[in-house]
C-alpha cells in the first residue's frame, strides 16, 4: 500500500466514524445538502440536442426491433422444420 492510499483510507475511516457520530437529522440534512450540490452540477440539454438525442433513441429501438423480429422469425421456421 502507498502512503496516499493509506492516508485516505484513513481519512475515510474518520469521516465514517464522525458520520456515525452524528444523529439521524444530522445525517438526513447532510444527503440533501449532497443532493442539492449534485442537481446543481446537471446540465438540461437544449431543444436541438433533446431532439438528436430522440432520434437517436428511436433508430437505435427500431435496428433492435428489427433484428429481434428477424430472429424470431428463423427461430420459428427452425423450430416448425424440427417439430413440423
Amino acid at each position: 500500500m502507498t502512503e496516499s492510499t493509506g492516508a485516505a483510507q484513513a481519512g475515510s475511516a474518520s469521516a465514517r466514524k464522525n458520520t456515525d457520530r452524528k444523529g439521524l437529522f444530522a445525517r438526513i440534512a447532510l444527503f440533501v445538502r449532497q443532493v442539492i450540490a449534485e442537481l446543481k452540477k446537471v446540465v438540461s440539454p437544449t431543444r436541438q440536442e433533446l431532439l438528436t438525442y430522440t432520434g437517436v433513441v428511436l433508430v437505435f429501438v427500431a435496428i433492435v426491433m428489427a433484428f429481434v423480429g428477424v430472429l424470431d422469425y428463423l427461430i420459428g421456421l427452425g423450430v416448425f422444420a424440427l417439430l413440423g
